[in-house]
């Protein structure tokens, strides 16, 4: 008599409206196949009234296996620390209930860090989405601090692969998949311009997309920074939507920039919104203005130019559609006069099968067996791995 196979467990941790559009496609894969179950670890943001409560959103996507964790609320949102230790909290509690098989984190958010934490101090298998990027702030430290807790990586290109390995991880534990979001982004399945219009109350023609987060690193400067692209912003006289930033150290400080934009006829606020209403807007922008990772990851796709302010994506993905210009409200002005046209679109960060590739790795049983016991690899600069 064959015993039955019980499928494995996969608990994948998310605390932002940007990383559970990400690995979404990814959630989706593990829920269709019969050997594998899945559970999402929501929090940070998504548990937020002011951000509107994204946990709707997992729950509109079908998908009904959510534990919900509030880790923070909105009056201590700039203490990053006592955010990761409370998440640190929560999870630990959760994961000895659920005692998962493998542990799910993507990015550079203290949630994922936390979860890498959690998964290694437990001796549960961690995988990393999109480990080895480059960035500016503290987000590139947090980035490779889950790659070392990390016993599994998949990563967007061969780039961040050599990285991993110049960090001293195990070349066959790297595997390229390429991002996530591309799956969605080049998929059939986004919604029409019009309906994203009418659900947001958007009613430009022609419009800009504003998003800009807090550089935790120059947070003395913030204020100055943010008065002067909002400067630009309103003297530009362009249609824009301005969607919130992440509740990061110093989203007060621009929050209350902000809020000089509010009945301006020239500008639609939102707090968040749904990653495919977001792509279909994105899409169809004359350009994203900001310092919003979407700005050198997402627009590239689609060939839509971005203005990127400031050191916030330092030494990150450099294409013909990205501007970069410093915090002066000239440059700005300036850029959105001399925008690129006909970019082609830039397939940098993979091609749209990263589910796929991702699955079909989970199915293979070797993956299972990564050591939990880490060991450095010395990187050999005369044969770098490059395969």
């Amino acid at each position: 008599m064959n015993e039955e196979k019980i499928p494995k467990k996969v608990l994948f941790v998310s605390g932002t409206r940007a990383d559970f559009g990400k690995i979404k496609p990814l959630i989706q894969q593990v829920k269709e196949s019969e050997d594998f179950s899945y559970q999402i670890f929501a929090t940070g943001m998504h548990m937020l009234s002011i951000y509107g409560m994204t946990v709707i959103e997992i729950q509109k996507a079908g998908f009904d296996n959510i534990y919900s964790f509030i880790n923070q609320d909105s009056a201590i949102t700039s203490q990053m620390d006592l955010v990761l230790a409370t998440t640190v909290q929560g999870l630990a509690y959760y994961v000895r209930e659920y005692k998962p098989d493998l542990l799910v984190v993507h990015g550079d958010r203290v949630e994922s860090l936390a979860g890498a934490i959690v998964g290694a101090l437990n001796n549960i298998l961690v995988a990393h989405i999109e480990g080895g990027e480059r960035s500016g702030t503290v987000d590139e430290l947090i980035r490779h601090a889950i790659t070392k807790l990390s016993h599994i990586h998949f990563v967007s290109n061969k780039e961040a692969r050599n990285r991993l390995i110049q960090m001293g991880e195990m070349p066959g534990s790297i595997f390229v998949i390429g991002s996530p979001d591309i799956d969605i982004m080049l998929s059939d399945q986004l919604p029409e311009l019009d309906a994203v219009k009418d659900k947001y109350g958007i009613s430009f023609q022609e419009y800009c997309i504003f998003i800009y987060h807090p550089v935790t690193t120059e947070i003395e400067n913030l204020a100055a920074h943010i008065q002067e692209v909002v400067d630009a912003l309103i003297e530009s006289k362009l249609n824009y939507v301005v969607i919130y930033p992440n509740n990061d150290i110093g989203a007060d400080i621009i929050m209350q920039e902000l809020n000089r934009l509010k009945g301006n006829p020239f500008m639609r606020m939102i707090p968040s919104m749904r990653f495919e209403h977001f792509l279909t807007l994105l899409k169809n922008a004359k350009v994203i203005v900001g310092n919003s990772s979407a700005g050198i990851r997402e627009a590239p796709v689609y060939g839509v130019p971005t203005i990127n302010i400031g050191t916030r994506q330092m030494n990150r993905y450099e294409y013909e559609s990205i501007i970069n210009v410093d915090y002066s409200r000239g440059d700005i002005l300036n850029a959105l006069n001399n925008l690129p046209h006909s970019v082609k679109p830039s397939l940098h960060f993979g091609k749209g099968e990263s589910a796929q590739l991702f699955v079909k790795e989970l199915n293979n049983e070797s993956l299972w067996n990564t050591p939990r016991q880490k060991q450095f690899i010395d990187f050999d600069v005369n044969n770098r791995d490059t395969a």
